[in-house]
This record gives structure tokens, sequence and C-alpha cells, in this order.
């Protein structure tokens, strides 16, 4: 129940549109354009299926992990709760 100036759901709009703003954010980090034959970092070829499967990718399977794994390495906690600051 929300007070003062607030309308009663304002709480599950500023949810709705905190969801929808990550939502558009993921989509916008994602490949688009014409896939690549081969790995831009490692030169290996792209598997068919792969390049029709995802939309502009631009590395291999394994390039594409690690990737993905230095870039969990390096995201934080925001919401600041006391057992993400004790970590």
């Amino acid at each position: 129940m929300a007070g003062g100036w607030a309308k009663d759901d304002a709480v599950q709009e500023q949810i709705d549109a905190s969801v929808e703003d990550a939502v558009e954010r993921a989509r916008s980090r994602l490949p688009k354009g014409e896939s690549l034959r081969h790995c831009a970092e490692c030169g290996e070829l792209i598997p068919k299926a792969r390049r029709a499967a995802v939309p502009g990718v631009r590395f291999c399977i394994d390039c594409q992990a690690s990737h993905d794994d230095k870039a969990a390495a390096s995201s934080y906690n925001r919401r600041g709760s006391k057992d993400s600051q004790l970590r």
C-alpha cells in the first residue's frame, strides 16, 4: 500500500519499469547483423547451426564462453544487502 501522493499501485509500476529497462538493456547487447564465418578472436570456423541460431555471432563457442566468464566476474551486486557487503 502506497502512501502520500503516490498511487496505490506505484510500487508495482516501478517494478515493472525496472524489469522493462533490464530487458531492453539485454536486448541492446545482443549481436545484430550478419554472422561471421570465422571467429573474430581465434579464427576457427563457426558452425553453420550456430550462425543460424545466433544472428550476428562473432565468436566460436569457446571464445564466447571466455568472454561470458570475464563479464560475469566483473559484475557486482547493486542491491546493497548486508550479505553482499559481508562477502
